[in-house]
């Protein structure tokens, strides 16, 4: 193992936790929705570093990496869509007042 890996481990356990913490505590549906992305960026960050520096370097954690990138663009399309139809309808983007899917 390379002596970068764990410094790549932790800066990514860093940004896990950073968005973990939005995603859990903050009432913006979009910080939300921009916290569940930190978290996936950090798990990009973790298939990158074991891609390189793991026991046996190969190229499938960055092509992993590759497609959770894609899986987030389409989930950020997708909330965003959401997030603008609800805004929409409620007049508010506090994930407090969606708790029911009804008018």
């Amino acid at each position: 193992m390379n002596e970068m890996l764990p410094s790549y481990l932790t800066m990514a356990a860093i940004l896990f936790c950073i968005g973990l913490y939005g995603a859990l505590v903050k009432r913006n549906a979009v910080v939300v929705l921009l916290s569940l992305e930190l978290m996936l960026n950090a798990v990009n960050l973790n298939l990158i570093a074991f891609s390189k520096y793991g026991v046996a370097p190969s190229l499938t954690g960055q092509i992993f990496s590759l497609f959770t990138i894609t899986v987030a663009a389409a989930e950020a399309a997708i909330g965003v869509a959401i997030l603008i139809a609800l805004f929409r309808l409620r007049g508010t983007v506090n994930v407090d007042e969606f708790n029911k899917m009804r008018r």
